[in-house]
């Protein structure tokens, strides 16, 4: 699925302000400082559509980017930044919990986990979290240019098996560097696919949610 357009359309802290067009979206969050804006501007083939930066916990917002004219790509705010304020926290949870939790057109969360890392307790608490709700999630492996392929297939087999304690089969998952675009047609050849199941009666699907 060529992507021949990709615009910003809003930011906000409240979920019911939300675009009101009955598309299919996709949400994108993970650890603050994980990759999150450096992969959506790498699967939109652009360069600022997500604002990067060093310093972690910068995405503060909601933000809803249209591709193609037929589906939302979401950026949501990062989770477990221990420096910010405990109030801060707290604000960017209800934020994440009230869109996961309300948001209807959501067709599937897409998790970002840093390759280079152990399996981290929020990581797997948060996903644990989208399990007992009901949330369709896959995983999304970042920044694996930064490990050699002997050290990214023992990362992501011992994260396997510590996630494989708690659930009975993995969910889709997908190994990304935004440096060198690995990974990126997996993930928009996937969201296509999903989009194929829902497009012909977005509505009825949005409607069977809200039941």
């Amino acid at each position: 699925m060529p992507i021949h357009k990709a615009e910003f359309i809003i930011s906000n802290t409240d979920v019911n302000k939300a675009p009101q067009e009955p598309l299919p979206e996709y949400a994108f969050i993970g650890r603050s400082n994980v990759g999150k804006s450096s992969l959506i501007n790498m699967l939109t083939n652009q360069k600022k559509l997500a604002k990067t930066s060093g310093t972690p916990g910068k995405t503060q917002l909601i933000n809803h980017f249209k591709i193609n004219d037929s589906w939302f790509l979401v950026d949501l705010p990062g989770y477990g930044y221990a420096r910010t304020s405990k109030t801060t926290r707290k604000r960017f949870q209800k934020i994440i919990t009230d869109y996961f939790l309300k948001r209807k057109n959501l067709v599937n969360a897409f998790v970002l986990v840093d390759a280079r890392h152990e399996p981290q307790k929020f990581d797997l608490e948060f996903m644990r979290w989208l399990g007992e709700h009901g949330i369709p999630f896959s995983i999304v492996f970042t920044k694996a240019d930064k490990l050699s392929s002997n050290e990214l297939g023992k990362n992501l087999r011992k994260y396997k098996l510590r996630f494989l304690k708690d659930w009975e089969s993995l969910p889709k998952t997908f190994t990304t560097s935004a440096k060198s675009k690995l990974g990126r047609d997996e993930i928009i050849n996937y969201i296509e696919r999903l989009n194929e199941t829902v497009k012909d009666d977005i509505k009825k699907f949005i409607q069977n949610k809200t039941s």
